[in-house]
């Protein structure tokens, strides 16, 4: 599987903050044979974040995209609303167990707007700006991700069966 990582901080896009989450999604998905294809920093405007997320999934550069940053309630959170823009179709279900198992840790996991889709043939999920948020939300989400990208990408395997209880 290939990612792309976009990390949206308007202090790390002027180089006033070492972009932690980034490189902590970069380490974790690797040891999970997962390849970083591309990352990158910008602010938190709209604009770009729409740009670069439909810029990657048009080019087909990765299978998951992911973002960290951006899914509060400040003035200057737009991610949700900016991959609301780009996604074709919504997976409600990964941001919903996000929120579910961010809950078991702290309320305010509550605030979180986080939103998952699909555009052309790549999965874009939407990541807490904090490296251990931004981690334990792709953890919450990981046994997922593998058969999603597949199905995504045309796959004909079923899902029953896969996880058996």
């Amino acid at each position: 599987m290939r990612a792309a990582i976009l990390t949206l901080s308007d202090k790390g896009s002027r180089g006033e903050r070492i972009d932690e989450s980034g490189p902590a999604l970069s380490a974790w998905l690797s040891e999970r044979g997962v390849r970083t294809v591309q990352s990158r920093i910008i602010a938190d405007e709209f604009d770009q974040i729409v740009a670069v997320l439909t810029e990657w999934a048009d080019a087909d550069i990765a299978d998951l995209i992911l973002t960290t940053g951006g899914t509060g309630v400040s003035p200057r959170d737009t991610t949700p609303e900016a991959t609301l823009q780009v996604v074709e179709r919504l997976i409600p279900g990964l941001g919903e167990l996000m929120r579910l198992r961010s809950l078991e840790k702290t309320p305010m996991a509550s605030l979180s707007r986080a939103v998952a889709g699909i555009r052309k043939q790549s999965l874009i999920i939407n990541l807490p700006g904090s490296p251990k948020g931004a981690l334990e939300n792709l953890e919450a989400i990981w046994p997922t991700l593998g058969h999603a990208v597949e199905k995504i990408r045309g796959g004909q395997e079923d899902c029953g069966g896969r996880f058996s209880k």
